[in-house]
């Protein structure tokens, strides 16, 4: 296709979607998919799984050819593997889509566009593509100059223990108490949910603070930006994105967000979680450089794994030892730690 062509197609894809599981072993293989799915629920006609696939997101199960009949109009690759890799029978499958005439959207760090027999398919059925994880030109290098507004960022433990989550949650609240605020998205699921933001796991790193200034700008409505945090400084693999990002942010305030029920780091058993106080005191270090001023809001916990009553337990006892709010935003809300934001900001 030319770029004009590209362009045109890209504004065709979109919802109802089917959502691609693929060969998924684990409830973390399919995170794009289940955010999706959480989020935007009316936006999401089924899952396609192979015979394979060990999880569900509990949506109908169909076929593409099928999916295209019922009304689909996109198929999204939802997975998420080490390395972010198409293999063979991905591949198939994305063609598959495309010949039965569903537009076909990635996350993947492998593009959907540097693959020859994907990229023809799409051109000869008239369909487009979409990669997620593919960042804008022109981004800039971070000058740390402040700017206009309020920003929060969501900080980690470790990946996938709620940042995104937690982030969009919080502008739920602040959206139904009047307040100008804004989900900003900084990874493929939060960008096919908010359908707008930069992969910062995929910017070079001399770029990844200028980045995170990019997709939250000056603002002068008084209002928040919600920006979705990656990553941990504690993670050997990814500490990097998680410095940018906290640099770039210039956080006014930090949720940290937590598994209570993980020992290690994920994909990397020789490196334990850290202390929570201590990964709270690092990343309000790390902010200080372009924010002296931040602040810490609240505790974010994903309890999913522990009993109910454990995991009330487990956010009264870090509520405790903060003197924060800390709440489950899946099970709980984030209503707490929403009124301890505005009480700190108020003017």
């Amino acid at each position: 296709m030319s770029d004009q062509g590209e362009e045109a197609a890209s504004a065709q894809w979109g919802p109802p979607y089917l959502l691609y599981l693929g060969s998924a072993n684990d409830d973390l293989a399919i995170k794009t998919a289940r955010g999706l799915a959480y989020w935007r629920p009316h936006w999401c006609l089924g899952q396609h799984r192979r015979d394979d696939c060990a999880v569900t997101l509990d949506l109908p199960d169909m076929d593409i050819v099928r999916a295209k009949a019922a009304g689909a109009s996109t198929m999204v690759i939802g997975v998420a593997n080490a390395g972010g890799v198409m293999n063979d029978a991905m591949i198939a499958d994305a063609i598959a889509a495309l010949d039965a005439g569903l537009h076909v959207v990635s996350g993947l760090h492998q593009k959907l566009r540097d693959q020859p027999e994907i990229v023809e398919a799409a051109r000869r059925n008239g369909r487009a593509l979409f990669d997620a994880r593919a960042p804008r030109p022109g981004i800039p290098v971070g000058t740390g100059a402040r700017r206009l507004g309020r920003r929060l960022l969501t900080v980690g433990t470790d990946c996938s223990v709620g940042k995104m989550y937690t982030a969009l949650a919080l502008e739920q609240s602040l959206r139904r108490r009047g307040l100008p605020a804004d989900f900003r998205a900084t990874g493929q699921t939060g960008i096919l949910i908010a359908g707008a933001g930069i992969p910062v796991d995929a910017v070079i790193a001399d770029f990844i603070s200028g980045a995170a200034e990019s997709i939250s700008p000056a603002r002068a409505d008084d209002g928040w930006d919600l920006i979705e945090g990656q990553g941990s400084l504690f993670h050997p693999s990814y500490a990097g994105v998680s410095l940018g990002l906290l640099h770039g942010s210039q956080p006014d305030a930090l949720v940290l967000c937590h598994e209570p029920t993980r020992r290690h780091m994920r994909g990397l058993r020789d490196y334990p979680i850290p202390e929570l106080m201590a990964c709270m005191e690092a990343n309000l270090a790390a902010a200080r450089l372009t924010n002296p001023a931040v602040k810490p809001v609240g505790i974010a916990l994903n309890t999913s794994r522990l009993p109910a009553q454990e995991a009330i337990a487990t956010c009264e006892r870090v509520s405790a030892l903060f003197g924060l709010p800390c709440l489950d935003p899946v099970t709980m809300g984030v209503e707490s730690i929403a009124d301890n934001l505005v009480a700190c900001f108020a003017d």
